[in-house]
């Protein structure tokens, strides 16, 4: 009889040793960021084990004498069960591409597949939604726009500069703000400042990325910059192009995509390098050197020091006027986090 139990991997060091074993066996990252973890047992012998992190099911493995078991239906339904109680009713799932059939008959689609791994979704709002919101969104007559996908936390003179840039080059383009919510700002309070920043730009649409580009579930690791692994990294930052290459590109007719040059994170180096393998030749990436005033290079980071500092001067040369209103508006009630917690300038009674 087969027993199914919660794994404390951080606090139980033998059984941490065992999940490990299970994962190397299966060659999964044991680095995976995550939350809640399931074993499932004969004996004392780990032969089951699944994940999830937020809404997003990952480090599935099954050890290879019990694959006949239906092991792996029966790690993912407690697994949903737990992400249902945690306010989710959408699933992700991060899995090794030969088992694509088993989770398309469990009721999941995929979204995208490469050498090396599988993505997988059930629920809704999902991918079908999301690119029908974007057919909506679409403007006629245009094929050859652009793109930007920005964190813009905040957005500032730099984020504006690649705007402008690329409304220059395309007869129209799309700037696209992450949705997640792992920044300092929330994704609402990023997304009325990109908005209010390129007003000016008749020629721009600015749209949510929600779950499909750049987000806990396409690329984990670009949350955490420079404490991810770069080899994992790596991974995630090819699937998040070629689902961006494959999916949403050819919708809007996307031709060219607009990023900034990148001498301060490891990570968003490599999803640079990705993007620039994997889009060739349908769609040119620009790389654009940084805007830097008064030889100092624009960066969100510094506006965000300077905001903990309370530095004026620092904030009127980095920021477009309409992300120093926006941050002027609230700034007295903006709550103060030197922590570095998520949503660390959150401001109150919106």
């Amino acid at each position: 009889m087969f027993e199914l139990k919660r794994l404390w991997l951080q606090y139980d060091e033998v059984m941490h040793q065992k999940w490990k074993q299970l994962m190397e066996q299966a060659n999964l990252d044991i680095h995976e960021q995550i939350e809640y973890t399931l074993g499932i047992f004969d004996g004392e012998d780990l032969i089951a084990t699944g994940s999830f992190d937020r809404n997003i099911i990952k480090c599935l493995v099954v050890c290879q004498n019990y694959q006949s078991e239906d092991l792996l239906s029966k790690m993912l339904t407690p697994l949903m069960q737990e992400i249902r109680q945690n306010g989710f009713n959408h699933f992700f799932i991060y899995t090794s591409p030969e088992k694509e059939a088993i989770f398309q008959s469990l009721g999941f689609q995929t979204i995208i597949k490469t050498a090396d791994i599988l993505f997988l979704e059930q629920g809704n709002p999902n991918l079908d939604s999301y690119l029908a919101m974007l057919r909506q969104k679409k403007i006629m007559g245009v094929t050859d726009a652009g793109v930007i996908v920005m964190n813009a936390n905040p957005f500032t003179k730099g984020h504006q500069y690649l705007v402008e840039h690329a409304c220059r080059i395309c007869s129209h383009v799309y700037v696209f703000v992450l949705s997640d919510n792992q920044s300092e700002f929330s994704a609402n309070d990023r997304m009325e400042m990109v908005k209010a920043g390129v007003a000016h730009l008749k020629n721009v649409t600015v749209l949510p990325t929600n779950d499909y580009m750049v987000s806990s579930a396409t690329f984990p690791a670009y949350f955490l910059k420079d404490k991810a692994p770069l080899a994992q990294a790596s991974v995630q930052a090819r699937l998040d192009a070629l689902l961006f290459k494959h999916k949403i590109a050819p919708i809007l007719e996307i031709r060219s995509r607009f990023v900034g040059d990148e001498p301060f994170s490891k990570v968003t180096d490599v999803y640079n390098q990705a993007m620039q393998e994997v889009f060739q030749p349908e769609i040119q990436l620009h790389v654009l050197k940084r805007l830097a005033i008064d030889n100092q290079t624009i960066s969100a980071t510094k506006v965000r020091k300077a905001l903990k500092e309370h530095d004026e001067q620092l904030l009127l040369h980095f920021l477009p006027q309409t992300t120093y209103n926006y941050l002027k508006r609230y700034y007295n009630n903006l709550e103060v986090n030197i922590s570095g917690n998520q949503n660390e300038f959150s401001s109150r009674n919106r």
